[in-house]
This record gives structure tokens, sequence and C-alpha cells, in this order.
């Protein structure tokens, strides 16, 4: 794990999900009357515990019989939003559901931004000595 690992967490991986979950989001809003489109959105929560799970480092053991820790994870990728009403063409997108997930979203990219240029703010004033 580098230095930059150590100061910025796990910073890159919200960004990179969050990203991913916008395009997700935005292609369910675009298909909205697209017949047997079905809406799918990432388990964000689970997807961030798979990218917490990789910046982990093993623990090395020195004597075979020492009990080896792994922590691997088996998260899969996108899933299908069930609906909470049923429409005759097949589709699953609920605008109002999807625009909401949206803007939450990119509220939330944002807010890892702001987060992310606190830190890179706060080591450049380290750097400088100020």
């Amino acid at each position: 794990m580098s230095r930059f690992d150590q100061v910025f967490g796990i910073s890159q991986q919200v960004l990179v999900l969050r990203s991913q979950r916008s395009a997700v989001l935005a292609a369910n809003i675009a298909n909205a009357d697209t017949p047997r489109y079905l809406a799918q959105d990432y388990d964000f929560k689970a997807m961030l515990g798979a990218a917490q799970d990789s910046l982990r480092v093993d623990m090395t053991t020195s004597d075979n019989q020492h009990i080896r820790i792994r922590t691997n994870s088996s998260v899969g990728g996108l899933l299908y939003r069930v609906p909470s009403k049923e429409v005759s063409n097949g589709n699953t997108v609920e605008g109002e559901i999807e625009q909401a997930a949206f803007s939450d979203n990119a509220l939330r990219y944002q807010a890892s931004l702001q987060f992310l240029n606190g830190t890179i703010s706060t080591l450049r004033k380290a750097i400088k000595g100020d």
C-alpha cells in the first residue's frame, strides 16, 4: 500500500463507484419509455465494502500452523431494481425514483470531491509549512 493510498484512503474508489452509478442511473432515465427495459442499480454499500476489502493488507504468517486471514470479497455488479407498481410494457423504470437516486448520488459525489479537495489542501499546507 503506497503512502498516497494511506492518505487518501478509499476516496478514489468512492469517486469511481459514484461515477459508475451515475452512468447506470442516467441509462435508466434515458430508457424510461423503452418497452421491457429493466432498471438497474448498484448496491453501493456492498460495492464500497468490496473496494475497502481490496485495500486491506493480508496478514502474513511465519508458521504453517498459523491461521490465514483472507479479506477477499465476492460482490457482484449490477442488480435489477424491483418496481413498486406494474407497467403494461414491462419497463421497470420509475422516473421519480430514478431522478431522486441520481440527484442523491450527484450530491454525494460532490461531497466526496470536496472531502478529497480538503485533504489535498491540507497536504499542500503541510508541504509548504503554512
